[in-house]
């Protein structure tokens, strides 16, 4: 009998995460893995002057855009967001529907860095972002809980400390720690800084055509390889795009 095939283990994780993200009302959206520099940094309140458009960190792209845009690889799925949000507006104004806004964006994405046991120049990336009226941290802090809960297992609990990113105004650094019975024997009791995350920028969303005086919104970026590579307790994130069947055949 002809052995059968499998999922890879990445597939296996983004799968399980749009699971959980269902749960919570959260939809899957997608986007270009060629983005433009107006939605991979401009319309993210990324500055001109910003280090992360610097070539050693930004792959760009000789091709003609047809807006005469500059073209990167993107270095993050926040582009996907503002796209989303875009559309969801010019939607709404056709009645086609209303707020909140709840998404999830698993997807690849690029960066111009050495590689080693926990970088890579390409890996997977997971954005989410909700928008209603009232939204605070409170709600971010109670989805991130429920999230790592259903993907770990045990109990969670979630710190969060001030940092800044251009695109969410205040900034968060959220660390995970992962307690009680059920709780991975690699994972338990360890503060672990896993994602940056913050409540929408007034700018992010007056770009997309959002009311930030009526609307307010939470996002939050992980990389997917980094959660893999905890789950299954992997020590090498280059292990999981080597093509080494030894490897993922195990998953």
């Amino acid at each position: 009998m002809k052995p059968t095939g499998h999922l890879h283990p990445l597939s296996h994780i983004i799968r399980d995460i749009n699971s959980v993200f269902a749960e919570l009302g959260f939809v899957f959206a997608d986007g270009p893995e060629m983005e433009s520099t107006k939605y991979n940094f401009d319309m993210l309140n990324v500055p001109k002057d910003h280090p992360s458009r610097d070539m050693q960190d930004t792959f760009y792209v000789e091709c003609a855009d047809p807006l005469g845009e500059e073209v990167v690889m993107r270095t993050h799925t926040s582009p996907v967001q503002v796209r989303y949000m875009e559309r969801f507006m010019k939607e709404r104004a056709e009645g086609k529907g209303d707020f909140p806004i709840r998404v999830i964006v698993p997807g690849k994405v690029f960066r111009n860095e050495a590689t080693d046991a926990t970088h890579e120049a390409q890996f997977y990336q997971l954005e989410g972002l909700m928008i209603d009226k009232g939204i605070s941290i409170g709600h971010l802090k109670g989805t991130l809980e429920y999230f790592f809960a259903a993907l770990f297992g045990g109990n969670v609990e979630v710190r969060l400390r001030p940092s800044f990113f251009p695109f969410v105004e205040p900034g968060l650094e959220v660390d995970m720690r992962l307690t009680g019975a059920d709780a991975p024997a690699k994972l338990k009791d360890r503060w672990i800084e896993i994602m940056g995350a913050g409540m929408v920028h007034p700018s992010v969303l007056r770009g997309a055509g959002i009311d930030p005086e009526v609307y307010q919104g939470f996002a939050f970026g992980m990389g997917i390889d980094r959660l893999a590579v905890m789950r299954y307790g992997v020590d090498d994130v280059r292990l999981f795009y080597n093509g080494d069947l030894r490897v993922v055949s195990q998953f």
